[in-house]
């Protein structure tokens, strides 16, 4: 599964919380507070997974 993930670009809402090990919930609030940007396709839901390596990075820096 992981390497599949990581071949795609845009990933979907279930992939992007794998990939962070969060559950969906989680990572729904954290689209909302602006923390994860998200692209919407018509009535679907991508996260560019430039962003969530970003995400992981900022959130590396403010935990030290």
């Amino acid at each position: 599964m992981e390497s599949t993930i990581q071949q795609q670009r845009l990933l979907r809402v279930r992939q992007a919380a794998e990939y962070l090990s969060i559950c969906e919930r989680s990572l729904w609030t954290l689209i909302k507070l602006g923390k994860i940007p998200s692209i919407r396709l018509g009535r679907s839901v991508r996260i560019d997974l430039c962003d969530l390596d970003a995400f992981i990075e900022t959130a590396k820096g403010k935990a030290n």
